[in-house]
């Protein structure tokens, strides 16, 4: 009985929460239409109010996250969710006027005479942003900088399952906007499917390939244009060269970053056969030297739930069924039940039927690979499905620029992962499974406006010899295209 009642008080909140949306969205269409196109000054005001609101609101952003976490270290909150977009959007107010101007185009002045050719991007209008529960505060506003920068009007879906971070994202937008211009939806499941069957002007989702898929096709009911960020396994390719203990710092601080559930952490690593046994030496000597005590730590985060928990450490038992040489680098107590801190694993060339091979680990473990040429380690990468980033360890300069070549992901880093994330100048998404389109800088001010292709007739043109009847100046045309000599 007691369920039954909570799914129904469930089913009232989403009820109320639909309702809201709609009034919401009919509310920034309104106000799109009375003003279709924000100034520069404008923009750049909504911009320095949105890194304000960040700045403002640190210590309560570093409450929420390790509310939702269970533990969530407070300078990571600092770094990545509160500075990042706050820089971020820093970075876009001082581009957004070069952004914004026409770009000119040529056109051919014995047809066109002196008229004017030009792009001119104009906002899309209401956009919507359905947003995942590892960078709460990252991946809402941080999308929103290049969706407020192109002219739009937002509404952000944060994910049910940080309600801390969700309420707290609310609170600081309505604090800080107009309604008409962002504001924040939240609810759970009945809301998140709404949130897909609005006729969005856009729609930003990111998340899982299965559930990108459906909200595509939900989009396209519609022909919506979305932006689809959809993870994947992100390999790094480790050389001969580059077996060493600042590969290994990097590739395991990287894995470290909210304990694996990142879109872009290190999902396995391609290591040369002869050099597997020293990797995994390096990796536990920098776990034991650098990092000790690092799971029972602050600077641990907690897995997100305890079903997530449960998921990541099935897939490590069906690696230990299946007789892999599973490497805890700490002790092998498992998860703290309380905190869901789960310690860091490899998992020695573990094959392809298991899960961890399979799907995205998006938690603590680390699969090694091994293998014997660089031509098979690329065969391996391609041969599965396209990455959203994929990582080259290398010294030798041309053997590291040899596997970008060769390969495809969404971003590529060398000697160093995830750091193409971060930078605001840099497009971020993903290729085929991984996803479709961009956010971050340029791209991402492109992503979310209209490409308006502009022609403002001169004198001296043409024109006439298009439109019919056709007579001497048609002919005229086509003598001297087809009968240049003639």
């Amino acid at each position: 009985m007691a369920g039954t009642e909570q799914r129904s008080a469930t089913r009232e909140t989403d009820d109320a929460a639909i309702a809201e949306l709609e009034e919401i969205v009919e509310r920034q269409r309104a106000a799109f239409l009375a003003d279709p196109f924000p100034s520069l000054q404008e923009r750049q005001e909504l911009l320095g109010a949105l890194a304000g609101m960040l700045m403002s609101h640190r210590t309560q952003i570093q409450q929420a996250m390790s509310s939702d976490f269970g533990v969530h270290p407070e300078l990571a909150a600092d770094l990545i969710e509160v500075l990042g977009p706050a820089g971020r959007a820093v970075y876009a107010a001082e581009q957004l006027e070069s952004w914004m101007a026409d770009e000119p185009r040529p056109s051919e002045a014995a047809l066109y005479g002196s008229g004017r050719a030009f792009v001119r991007p104009q906002p899309k209008g209401v956009v919507g942003n359905i947003v995942p529960w590892n960078f709460p505060f990252d991946l809402s506003v941080g999308p929103l900088i290049e969706m407020l920068a192109a002219g739009n009007r937002v509404v952000i879906k944060p994910s049910e399952y940080t309600p801390a971070c969700a309420e707290l994202l609310r609170e600081m937008v309505r604090a800080t906007f107009d309604g008409d211009r962002v504001d924040v939806a939240v609810g759970g499941l009945e809301l998140a499917r709404a949130f897909t069957r609005v006729r969005w002007d856009h729609l930003l989702y990111t998340g899982s390939p299965a559930i990108g898929r459906e909200i595509a096709k939900a989009a396209a009911e519609q022909l919506v244009p979305v932006t689809l960020e959809l993870g994947g396994k992100c390999p790094a390719l480790v050389a001969s060269d580059s077996v060493d203990a600042e590969s290994v710092k990097q590739l395991l601080g990287t894995k470290a970053i909210k304990n694996g559930q990142m879109c872009i952490s290190v999902d396995y690593c391609l290591v040369p056969r002869e050099q597997v046994e020293e990797f995994a030496s390096l990796a536990a000597a920098h776990v034991r030297e650098s990092m000790p005590g690092y799971c029972e730590s602050d600077s641990c985060t907690g897995i997100i739930s305890a079903r997530h928990l449960q998921r990541i450490e099935q897939l490590l038992a069906e690696a230990r069924a299946s007789g892999c040489d599973v490497r805890p680098l700490e002790s092998d107590d498992g998860a703290d039940a309380g905190t869901r801190q789960l310690p860091m694993s490899l998992v020695i060339d573990p094959p392809e039927s298991l899960a961890l091979m399979q799907e995205e680990i998006f938690g603590p473990i680390l699969p090694i690979k091994a293998y014997d040429t660089v031509d098979q380690a690329i065969d391996y990468v391609n041969a599965n499905e396209r990455p959203l980033a994929l990582y080259v360890f290398a010294k030798d300069e041309a053997l590291a620029e040899d596997v970008l070549r060769r390969t495809t992901s969404g971003g590529a880093c060398v000697n160093c992962a995830a750091v193409h994330g971060a930078l605001p100048s840099l497009p971020f998404g993903g290729v085929g499974q991984s996803g479709t389109g961009r956010h971050h800088g340029i791209e991402g001010f492109r992503e979310f406006s209209n490409q308006r292709g502009v022609f403002v007739r001169g004198e001296g043109d043409l024109l006439e010899a298009f439109a019919p009847p056709y007579g001497p100046a048609a002919q005229a045309v086509a003598d001297a295209a087809f009968n240049p000599g003639g």
